[in-house]
C-alpha cells in the first residue's frame, strides 16, 4: 500500500513539473536570458563604436565607478528618490484618505469610486500626454491662475516646477491604486470590533489608530511595497512630458538608462544604470519579503 502511494505521488509530482516546466522556461528565455546579458554588458565596454566590430574590452566595474563618480548620474539617482517618495506621500495619504471615505455606505458611493478609478485605468502613455498639455504655457493649469489673477509659471520648462508637475500626474494615477487596495483591506475589518469600540466610548481618533491601523498593517505595508517599485521604475511619464529635462531636473533611473543606451549609444553605461536600478528594487523586495515573514512568524 505504502509502494503504490509513494508511486502516485511520484506520478503527480511529475506531472506538476510538466506543467510547470513551460512556464519556466519561458521565464528563462523572456527574462532571465535578458538579465545575465545585461549583467554581462555592465561589465563591458561596449558603444556604438565597437558594437559592430566585436572588440568589446572586459572593464570590471568601471561603468559603476564613472557613474557614481558623475553628477549628472548623482542628480539623475537624486531625482529617482526624490520623485518616488514624494509620490509615495501623497498618494498614499490621500488613497487612504479616499478609502476610509468610500468604506461608508452611501448612495453615490459606487459610482464616484468607479469615477475615480478612470485615471487608474488609463494608460501612462496617454496620462503622460495629457499631463504635457495640462502643464503646458497655455495649457489648463495656467488658465486657471491668469483667471484669478496669477501669472503662471512655464511648468515644463522650469527646472524648479518640471519634477512638482510630473508628481501631480503620478499621483493622480497613483492615488486610485492606493485607494483601491486600501478599501478592500478596510472591507476585511470586521464591524463588531468597531460596534464593541463605541460601545466602550472609543472616539472616531481612537478606533482609526488602535482599531484600524494595527488590522490593516499588512495591507498598508503591501500597498506602500508595491508603490515604491511601481513608481522608482517610472520611465513613460517622464518621457512623454519632460524627457528627462529641463536640465536633468526630471531624469530618473529609467529615462537616463535609455539614454545612455539610445541616445547616447553608450551601451555598457546604460546597462550599468539599469543595474543599479535592479538592485535598488532588489534590495526592496528582500526588505518587503523579511517583513512578510516577521508578519507571519
Amino acid at each position: 500500500m505504502n509502494k503504490v502511494s509513494l508511486s502516485m505521488a511520484g506520478k503527480r509530482k511529475r506531472e506538476a513539473y510538466c506543467f510547470i516546466l513551460p512556464a519556466f522556461i519561458y521565464m528563462i528565455l523572456v527574462l532571465g536570458y535578458p538579465l545575465v546579458y545585461n549583467v554581462v554588458l555592465s561589465f563591458k565596454n561596449v558603444n556604438v563604436k565597437n558594437l559592430t566590430k566585436g572588440g568589446s574590452v572586459f572593464v570590471g566595474f568601471q561603468n559603476y565607478i564613472d557613474l557614481f563618480q558623475n553628477p549628472t548620474f548623482l542628480l539623475v539617482l537624486k531625482n529617482t528618490f526624490v520623485f518616488t517618495i514624494a509620490c509615495l506621500v501623497f498618494q498614499f495619504t490621500i488613497g487612504f484618505a479616499f478609502a476610509l471615505f468610500f468604506s461608508q455606505k452611501f448612495k453615490l458611493s459606487g459610482p464616484i469610486r468607479g469615477m475615480i478609478l478612470v485615471s487608474y485605468m488609463m494608460p501612462m502613455s496617454v496620462t503622460g500626454l495629457l499631463g504635457k498639455n495640462i502643464f503646458a504655457n497655455a495649457g489648463l493649469i495656467n488658465d486657471l491662475l491668469s483667471k484669478i489673477g496669477i501669472a503662471g509659471p512655464e511648468w515644463l520648462v522650469n527646472t524648479s516646477t518640471s519634477m512638482i508637475a510630473v508628481i501631480i500626474m503620478n499621483c493622480w494615477v497613483g492615488i486610485p491604486f492606493n485607494m483601491l487596495l486600501l478599501v478592500s483591506g478596510l472591507t476585511n475589518i470586521p464591524g463588531d470590533v468597531y460596534e464593541s469600540a463605541s460601545i466602550d466610548g472609543a472616539t472616531w481618533m481612537q478606533r482609526f489608530r488602535y482599531i484600524t491601523l494595527p488590522l490593516m498593517k499588512g495591507s498598508i505595508l503591501s500597498v506602500l511595497m508595491l508603490g515604491f517599485i511601481y513608481t522608482f521604475r517610472a520611465f513613460d511619464l517622464m518621457y512623454i512630458m519632460t524627457a528627462g529635462g529641463p536640465l536633468n531636473s526630471t531624469d530618473v533611473l529609467g529615462t537616463y538608462s535609455y539614454t545612455l543606451s539610445f541616445t547616447q549609444f553608450e551601451f555598457s553605461k546604460g546597462s550599468a544604470v539599469a543595474m543599479v536600478l535592479f538592485a535598488c528594487l532588489f534590495i526592496v523586495g528582500l526588505f518587503y519579503l523579511r517583513l512578510l515573514s516577521k508578519e507571519d512568524d
